[in-house]
């Protein structure tokens, strides 16, 4: 099966591709050359697509400024010769079939394919859809999703296909290769443990709360991991000099490889983009999540507040941060078993352990 796979800017709109694409060359359904992701030079794709050996192709798109009214002009002439060069794309790499997953460049490339008559659907993995997906679902043959709040955004509910995030089987298709604790960290294999990040580069909200709460995590019979970000790093090891962290409280820039940590965590505490929730759910792995404020729409909130309803989480909002809400938080988690177990069932059934599978069904039906 020839596939365009097109999406871009944040990882939520690349991890569940790149999944997708794993298990369609694990399938043997896909060999890589018959796999091309469309994407931007400028986002986040033109890094990892490449570096993962996918073919690769760029458009040159960009959003609608609401600072800058004036500069939309700019922004609908340049969607106009995205959608020019998308059609070569297409033509020339003549897909069975197009999956978009959201961001500007999606809009522009699942457009063209869906009036050239290719089969076409888009993947949305927030409760709150974006714009792209928004516009495109009027003109996709299939629409998959993870939320139920999702469903509600679209106006052709036949079109609907609940799937999952496709992060989530690959996963746990990872999941072989425990990271040892007790090896690895110098920590109790045994002992209740949580994990604090904020993505890659870090979360200041995060980190700036756990500077003022490690005095009373130094008390306390659980062990905590926390991983700053590359970026905050080495400003934080300056506060920090002088202080006594102790044998159970671990320092880290980044970790590698999340999944082989996460099955041994009691609980972690993140943002709530859904690439994150996707990894947690998959594993079951109960969550305090703090959403980001500076996303589109606010959807990491409702993210966290689907996942809260159904058991899974505990939400903080960053503006009501503090040390007495946040440690007491993970206290609740980590100091009560058969609370952290329940949450951790709730989460386990949020999971789609085959969702890419899924949406691999979904692309073959479509493009037969």
């Amino acid at each position: 099966m020839r596939v365009i796979f097109t999406g871009g800017g944040t990882g939520g709109h690349i991890y569940p591709i790149m999944a997708i694409i794993e298990r369609l060359k694990q399938s043997g359904i896909s060999t890589n050359d018959e796999i091309l992701f469309v994407g931007t030079d400028k986002g986040l794709e033109s890094k990892i697509v490449p570096a993962a050996g996918v073919n690769f192709k760029t458009i040159k798109i960009q959003g609608f400024d609401r600072k800058r009214p004036l500069k939309n002009f700019e922004t609908i002439d340049l969607f106009l010769k995205a959608t020019k060069r998308a059609k070569e794309i297409i033509r020339d790499f003549k897909p069975d079939v197009v999956l978009g997953t959201g961001g500007y460049v999606s809009g522009a490339v699942v457009y063209e394919a869906a009036k050239l008559k290719i089969p076409t659907l888009i993947h949305e993995s927030n409760s709150v859809v974006g714009l792209a997906n928004k516009f495109l679902g009027h003109y996709v043959d299939k629409i998959c999703y993870s939320f139920d709040d999702a469903t509600k955004q679209f106006s052709n509910k036949k079109k609907l296909v609940k799937t999952g995030n496709p992060r989530s089987q690959q996963v746990l298709s990872e999941n072989n290769d425990k990271i040892d604790l007790q090896e690895s960290l110098g920590l109790n294999s045994d002992m209740p443990t949580v994990l604090v990040f904020g993505g890659s580069r870090g979360a200041l909200a995060i980190n700036r709360i756990m500077l003022k709460s490690l005095t009373e995590f130094k008390k306390k019979p659980y062990q905590l991991i926390w991983v700053t970000g590359t970026y905050y790093y080495d400003s934080i090891q300056k506060k920090l000099d002088g202080f006594d962290l102790g044998p159970y409280i671990k320092v880290l820039p980044y970790i590698k490889n999340m999944p082989a940590l996460l099955p041994q965590m009691t609980c972690v505490v993140s943002r709530s983009g859904a690439t994150s929730i996707a990894e947690f759910t998959a594993l079951g792995v109960p969550a305090i999540l703090i959403p980001s404020p500076n996303v589109t729409h606010n959807h990491q909130m409702k993210n966290a507040q689907d996942l809260e309803k159904a058991g899974a989480a505990l939400v903080i909002p960053e503006d009501d941060l503090n040390v007495n809400n946040f440690v007491s938080s993970i206290d609740h988690i980590l100091l009560d078993e058969k609370y952290a177990q329940e949450m951790s069932e709730h989460s386990k059934k949020l999971g789609v352990p085959d969702a890419a599978d899924q949406v691999i069904k979904v692309m073959q039906e479509i493009s037969h």
